[in-house]
């Protein structure tokens, strides 16, 4: 399948770690990748590094609190391209007790990782219906939509409900020849902010190992290599489905 007969395939958040990843390796596999920030410039070293390879890379703004950001993405894009594969990366992490998460921050965590990324979804799936393509669409959860953790209610209920959306929309769009899927990582060797505070406590991180069966925590390249393979050939029949990659924490 040629690039124009692939489309395009948009991933969410790909300044740096899983969707930097996810870009990469779609590019590798010959799509013409859309990647994503709220700040486009966010964005310069994972398009750099998909050019200097060979492969072809569009950079967008976008932020999902916004729906007015989200319409004028979709549109933008359409433009140029369907967009045949969805990555849904984007997201922002909260660490707080349950007792003292405030109105406003939950409402951030909910307005980007779950209602704008339905609306995203909801936009691309759209457009591929009425044009009669087929695509793929894969949401980044987490394994905190799948077991209990201190202090990550309001982000793990948020990535909860991203599960909960790809089972749904799987069953709705499924005679659409449109699939969707959820993987869950668990901790995660990436470059992501997020992880810089607990990556430097290496009691954290050594209890946090501990209670891996693998013994190594995932990568960024680990949940690419699963992304672009639901989003391939080799997916074609899988689609409702929710993907741990955690190294066998959510089974022990």
């Amino acid at each position: 399948m040629s690039n124009t007969e692939k489309g395009l395939a948009l991933v969410t958040g790909a300044s740096y770690g899983v969707g930097a990843a996810v870009a990469k390796a779609l590019a590798r596999d010959g799509w013409t990748v859309a990647i994503t920030a709220t700040r486009v410039e966010n964005c310069a070293a994972t398009a750099e590094s998909i050019r200097a390879a060979g492969g072809a890379c569009l950079v967008r703004a976008l932020d999902l609190r916004a729906q007015d950001s989200i319409a004028a993405l979709v549109d933008g894009l359409w433009c140029e391209a369907p967009v045949r594969a969805l990555v849904n990366n984007a997201a922002v992490n909260l660490r707080r007790d349950a007792v003292d998460v405030s109105r406003d921050e939950w409402d951030s965590v909910m307005l980007a990782n779950l209602t704008g990324t339905f609306f995203l979804t909801q936009a691309v799936g759209k457009r591929l219906i009425e044009a009669g393509l087929d695509g793929s669409i894969v949401t980044v959860s987490s394994s905190h939509a799948l077991v209990g953790a201190p202090q990550r209610s309001t982000y793990g209920i948020s990535k909860a409900g991203l599960v909960q959306m790809t089972r749904m929309l799987a069953v709705e769009w499924g005679s659409y020849n449109i699939r969707l899927n959820a993987l869950a990582p668990g901790r995660l060797e990436t470059d992501s902010p997020s992880r810089a505070a607990s990556g430097s406590d290496a009691a954290y991180m050594g209890k946090m190992l501990s209670q891996i069966p693998l013994g190594r925590f995932a990568t960024g390249e680990d949940v690419a290599a699963m992304a672009a393979f639901l989003v391939g050939p080799g997916g074609s029949a899988i689609t409702g489905q929710v993907i741990a990659i955690d190294g066998g924490l959510t089974a022990a």
